[in-house]
């Protein structure tokens, strides 16, 4: 069976769904996959087993990237074609069977499930070899292990970098939880301007500092070995809970009833004010504004210690 899966641009929307392709996988054993994604998702896609073809789709203006994958996907008859960016491209190939995405209503994760036509959510899926889950020990280790994911995509969605300095000194203290643990900080190389403040603030003894030095399903393996994960919502906050880690989302000027962390040991946690109100008194969503100050560290902490204490996760 040839199956092309045409999924997002953003990381945290192609992590959403992805347990799509664990489903069609499950169904069709013998599946081979062509994936197209945005170039910053492709490295999700890599250890997909039954993988023919990655293809990274930048956007283009005028909508060419779609002409390019075209270009790319025409010679092919296709078994199934699944365009979760819900273009016309389905309709322009050969395929027995075609499902494209509409604006369902709902989490992102049940969205999808709709997609496919199916009656059950399907959990986030990502596959790691273990060749990655090797380096990953090799980086982490064993003993407790704080995540921080203290970036974000736009500054309004960013927690102040004092106050993720706080919490983990809260959260590592002697007595607490995770009592000398080890703090793990993931994001994107060119994001480390914005938390150097952060970095520099952390005991050096046990600060993991990989910013821009993993590759998505490396991190992802380290997040598999962590004991905790608090960070904005962003890609990386989606990966963790994909990876079972016991995962804080943090909230403000994003709905976590679309974007909240999926999975068992998921939680969120906002300030006092509601995203509906956030927009109901015309907060702009782009912009250098910090829209996080109404979440204090208290009840970022109290959050944390709940999901700690109710988490089923090692």
């Amino acid at each position: 069976m040839r199956i092309l899966f045409i999924t997002s641009t953003r990381i945290g929307d192609a992590v959403l769904s992805s347990g799509l392709i664990g489903h069609l996988i499950e169904s069709h054993p013998d599946a081979r996959f062509t994936i197209a994604c945005g170039p910053l998702a492709a490295d999700l896609f890599r250890d997909v087993p039954g993988l023919d073809r990655l293809i990274p789709l930048p956007k283009r203006t005028a909508g060419l990237h779609w002409v390019e994958l075209w270009l790319k996907t025409a010679a092919f008859r296709w078994d199934l074609v699944v365009d979760l960016r819900s273009s016309a491209i389905a309709w322009l190939l050969l395929a027995k069977m075609r499902r494209v995405a509409r604006r369902w209503p709902g989490h992102r994760v049940a969205a999808a499930a709709k997609t496919l036509g199916l009656d059950q959510t399907v959990p986030p899926c990502i596959f790691v070899a273990e060749t990655r889950r090797a380096a990953a020990r090799r980086l982490v280790g064993d003993g407790p292990v704080l995540a921080l994911g203290p970036t974000a995509n736009w500054r309004g969605k960013q927690w102040p970098e004092e106050r993720f300095a706080e919490l983990a000194e809260r959260l590592t203290a002697a007595g607490a939880p995770l009592a000398g643990a080890r703090i793990l900080i993931l994001g994107a190389a060119e994001e480390r301007p914005r938390i150097a403040r952060l970095l520099s603030s952390l005991p050096a003894g046990r600060l993991l500092d990989q910013m821009g030095r993993l590759d998505l399903l490396t991190a992802y393996a380290c997040l598999e070995r962590s004991s905790l994960y608090v960070g904005n919502d962003s890609g990386l906050m989606h990966l963790a809970a994909a990876a079972g880690a016991p995962t804080l989302g943090l909230f403000g000027p994003s709905d976590e009833g679309l974007y909240g962390p999926w999975g068992p040991n998921a939680r969120s946690v906002r300030g006092p004010e509601s995203f509906a109100s956030m927009l109901a008194r015309g907060i702009g969503l782009s912009g250098g504004e910090c829209h996080m100050l109404g979440l204090s560290v208290d009840a970022a902490e109290r959050a944390a210690l709940d999901l700690l204490a109710a988490a089923t996760h090692p």
